[in-house]
C-alpha cells in the first residue's frame, strides 16, 4: 500500500474520535464518563484479541501494560475528567499541542531532530484548534488543565513508544491493539466501580451508541492509528490528531443544529492545513527506508491463543 492510502487510512481514526461528542451527548446515559471509557476499551480489546489469537510474551507483558495505560488507561479518565471541568472546547485546545509534545519526545527516545518548519506547524495546528472551539468562558479550572495535559502528554508519550518498541516478530497491529485496548480496559473498570458504582440501565439507543464506540470508533479506528504508527513517523501520524476536533465541529453544524463563523471556518483552514504539512516529508524527499518484517512461520492459528517471540523488531523511523 502506497503512503498516501496508508495516511488517509490513518486519517480515518481522528475523524472517527471526532463523532465521541455527538454520540455521547446524543445517545448515552449523562455523568457516567468512566463507564463509557470502559465500555469503549474492554470489549473492543477482547474482540481484538479473540481475532488475533496472540498473546504477548515475557518483555512484552510489561510492554504491553504500559502502551494500554499510556493510550487507553490513562488517557480516557484524564480526558474525561478534563472535558468536564473547562469550558467550552478548552480541552480540545489543550490537546491540540500534542504534535508539539511528539516532536520533544521523539527527539528524546528516537533521536528525531526538530525543524523550524515542524513546529511552526504544530503551532499553526494549535491556533486553528483554538479559533475552531475555543469560546469566551471565565475562570480555567486548574484540575481541569492539569488534566487535559496529562492526558496529551500521555497519548503522545504512547505514540512514541508504540513506534519506538515497534512490534515483537510475527506480530501484527491487530495484536498489539488488542493487547492495549484490554490492558486499558482492565485498568479502567475498577475505576468506573469504584467512582461511578454500578452500571446504569441502558435503552436502546445507549446500546447503539455503545457498540459504535466499542465497535467503529475504538476497535476500528485505534487499529488504523496503531498500524500507521508502524508505517509513518510518530510526528506525521500525530499531525492527523486536529482533525479529531474539526470533525467535532463539522458534525456539530450538520447534525447538531451548531453554527460555524467566519473566524471558526478560517481556524479549519489553519488547522486542515496544518494537518496536510504535517505529512510532508522534510526537503521533499522519499521517506526513510523501513526494516522489512519476516514473515511469521509455523503452524495456522487454532482456537487457543498461541504466543510469540518476545524480541520486537528493530525499530522503524518515518
Amino acid at each position: 500500500m502506497n503512503r498516501s492510502a496508508t495516511v488517509l487510512l490513518t486519517a480515518l481514526a481522528p475523524v472517527s474520535w471526532g463523532t465521541t461528542y455527538a454520540v455521547t451527548t446524543e445517545f448515552l446515559p449523562a455523568d457516567r464518563p468512566l463507564f463509557t471509557a470502559a465500555l469503549r476499551a474492554l470489549p473492543a480489546g477482547l474482540l481484538l484479541l479473540a481475532l488475533a489469537r496472540v498473546l504477548p510474551r515475557g518483555a512484552w507483558w510489561g510492554r504491553a501494560a504500559v502502551l494500554g495505560a499510556l493510550n487507553i488507561g490513562a488517557f480516557f479518565p484524564l480526558l474525561f475528567l478534563a472535558a468536564y471541568r473547562l469550558p467550552g472546547g478548552m480541552a480540545a485546545v489543550v490537546g491540540s499541542v500534542g504534535p508539539l509534545f511528539v516532536v520533544g519526545l521523539s527527539a528524546l527516545f528516537l533521536g528525531h531532530r526538530p525543524t523550524a518548519r515542524t513546529l511552526l506547524t504544530g503551532i499553526v495546528a494549535a491556533l486553528g484548534v483554538s479559533l475552531v472551539v475555543l469560546r469566551a468562558a471565565g475562570a480555567l479550572d486548574a484540575v481541569g488543565v492539569l488534566a487535559a495535559l496529562a492526558s496529551t502528554a500521555s497519548m503522545s508519550a504512547g505514540t512514541v513508544l508504540t513506534k519506538k518498541w515497534g512490534r515483537p516478530e510475527g506480530v501484527g497491529p491487530l495484536a498489539l491493539t488488542a493487547w492495549q485496548l484490554t490492558a486499558g480496559g482492565l485498568m479502567t473498570v475498577p475505576l468506573a466501580l469504584a467512582v461511578e458504582g454500578a452500571p446504569p440501565a441502558l435503552d436502546a439507543p445507549a446500546v447503539g451508541g455503545y457498540l459504535y464506540l466499542a465497535l467503529a470508533n475504538t476497535a476500528l479506528a485505534y487499529w488504523l492509528w496503531f498500524r500507521g504508527i508502524g508505517r509513518l513517523s510518530a510526528t506525521q501520524v500525530t499531525f492527523l490528531g486536529p482533525l479529531s476536533p474539526l470533525t467535532a465541529a463539522v458534525v456539530g453544524w450538520a447534525a447538531l443544529g451548531q453554527t460555524l463563523t467566519p473566524v471558526q471556518l478560517a481556524g479549519m483552514a489553519l488547522a486542515f492545513g496544518a494537518t496536510v504539512a504535517g505529512q510532508l516529508r522534510p526537503g521533499g524527499g522519499p521517506s526513510a527506508p523501513r526494516t522489512p518484517r519476516r514473515a511469521a512461520t509455523g503452524p495456522a492459528p487454532v482456537p487457543a491463543p498461541r504466543t510469540v517471540a518476545a524480541t520486537p523488531a528493530p525499530a522503524r523511523h518515518g
